[in-house]
């Protein structure tokens, strides 16, 4: 879909799902002490840097304590947290980077400056792009918490994980069509409602038939 399209399609979003992001950043702040959305800085189309909008998931502090990347049972995640990340209504705020035509709809997920390499060819081809709200990454790590197991998960994601992520990615621009899209957009929703699709179905749809 073009850009201008999707800025539509978030501004419209942002717009009619405003009181229902309401309510949930009030239970956010009712339920853990601090600010309801977080502002994350990550890098966008140009290897820019730009700040996204989340719920926020974790205790006020987290940032200062524990790894710049979360895992499995994470205690700085709280409860009403965890929820909204398992059902990806944390990122609904996400939809206003996206009227900003700072991200899309589709695309890789918006990577933090300090796992960024843009002089990798591979690296520098996909986070040279906007990022999106979901994308080909987006469900098949959906449960990446659980693959950082270990005494440095900083160094799983580096070295396993991301590189990973980057060949997913750079299939989904190498078949990204309008059809793609929507059907990932498809995917997405099946994953709110818990019912998240076959990995071996989403990697055949980017054209990605290895165990990436």
């Amino acid at each position: 879909m073009p850009d201008g399209v999707q800025r539509v399609i978030g501004l419209l979003g942002s717009l009619i799902l405003l009181p229902f992001v309401v309510v949930l950043a009030g239970l956010v702040r009712a339920t853990s002490p601090g600010p309801s959305i977080y502002r994350a800085i990550r890098i966008g189309a140009g290897g820019r840097p730009f700040t996204c909008y989340k719920l926020r998931t974790m205790r006020e502090e987290a940032a200062s304590v524990g790894p710049a990347i979360s895992t499995a049972g994470d205690p700085r995640i709280t409860r009403l947290g965890a929820l909204l990340r398992r059902r990806r209504l944390d990122e609904l705020p996400q939809l206003w980077n996206v009227a900003r035509g700072e991200m899309r709809l589709v695309g890789p997920r918006p990577e933090a400056p300090e796992f960024v390499d843009l002089d990798d060819p591979l690296g520098r081809a996909v986070f040279t792009q906007k990022p999106g709200i979901t994308g080909a990454t987006q469900l098949l790590f959906a449960d990446e918490a659980a693959l950082l197991a270990g005494d440095s998960p900083v160094t799983v994601y580096r070295e396993r994980i991301l590189p990973a992520k980057l060949r997913v990615d750079a299939a989904y621009f190498a078949h990204r069509s309008a059809g793609l899209d929507l059907w990932l957009l498809g995917q997405t929703f099946r994953v709110m409602l818990g019912r998240p699709p076959r990995p071996e179905v989403v990697r055949a749809r980017v054209g990605l038939r290895d165990a990436a």
